[in-house]
């Protein structure tokens, strides 16, 4: 696998409303869409009832690129610095924790570098210069079975 880096919208609820305008104004297909509700529950973060249908992550292709497009439920407000993000796929996690540290260097966590139950290593810093990256290794088998 080759590195790939893919532009990631998070929005606050209306992922959905993004992804349907993009439809038509860029005809971009929906090739995964996955809801916070359709997730596995973790006890020790509950899920708040009104972000269940809320998008979890979405893969939208346009032409032959892809944009991720996910709302996020966090306790830091989603403002228009930290709306647009980058997503660098790697082929290993040895390599995503190479990539993560060295993007801490004068940055921030906002994710600890784990596995996720679709990721054995996923996290996310804001670098020195204040974009936000997610660095992430595929995997994880997604509940149906496919490799995501």
């Amino acid at each position: 696998m080759t590195f790939q880096i893919t532009p990631f919208i998070m929005l606050n609820g209306n992922a959905r409303e993004a992804i349907r305008f993009y439809e038509s104004a860029l005809e971009a297909k929906v090739v995964f869409m996955e809801t916070f509700g359709e997730g596995p529950e973790d006890q020790s973060h509950p899920l708040p009832t009104h972000s269940k249908d809320w998008v979890a992550h979405a893969v939208l292709k346009i032409g032959e690129a892809e944009l991720f497009v996910a709302d996020t439920i966090s306790d830091k407000p989603n403002e228009t610095g930290n709306r647009l993000q980058i997503c660098i796929t790697t082929p290993d996690t040895e390599t995503s924790a190479r990539f993560y540290n060295a993007l801490l260097d004068g940055g921030q966590v906002v994710m600890p570098l784990q596995e996720v139950y679709f990721s054995p290593a996923l996290g996310i810093v804001t670098d020195r210069f204040g974009i936000t990256i997610q660095v992430y290794t595929p995997g994880n088998k997604a509940k149906d079975g496919t490799v995501q």
